[in-house]
């Protein structure tokens, strides 16, 4: 008898923090990115999110094959990540932390700070066909692909 659990309810221990490098300076700091280096990808797409009202909530959907790194540039934010089975909540606050997401996890983003800002590194182009909107879908998928 197999009683080792589905792959799939473990896939968000594959989400994690990367430290990313940083070099100090007294004129400032530097941090770099490099695609299959630093992060398990190469870069594709790169887009930011800023003015975000307050009690804004972003995200809202899982990605079917994307990849990707989110770092807080600037301020503070929260994300939830879950997997169909498990969830967690992630307090980004530092620009040299990037959160890495792999395929087929839901994030809802929310408590952004005043005048934060929201760098995502992307594995491909857009593709609106790559995204799950609805929860309810996903988790079904999810449950059927265990």
């Amino acid at each position: 008898m197999n009683t080792s659990e589905p792959k799939n309810t473990k896939l968000i221990e594959q989400c994690k923090i990367i430290d990313l490098p940083v070099i100090s300076n007294p004129k400032g700091n530097l941090t770099f990115i490099e695609g299959s280096n630093h992060i398990p990808f190469d870069i594709e797409r790169v887009y930011y999110l800023y003015d975000v009202p307050g009690g804004a909530e972003r995200g809202g959907h899982a990605h079917k094959g994307l990849h990707q790194m989110i770092i807080a540039l600037s301020g503070s934010f929260d994300i939830k990540i879950d997997d169909g089975f498990n969830s967690k909540v992630i307090h980004m606050n530092r620009s040299y932390y990037g959160l890495y997401l792999c395929p087929m996890i839901w994030r809802e983003i929310s408590n952004f700070s005043s005048g934060s800002v929201l760098m995502v590194l992307a594995s491909n182009k857009y593709d609106p066909d790559d995204y799950y909107h609805d929860y309810k879908e996903f988790s079904q998928m999810v449950q059927q692909s265990t």
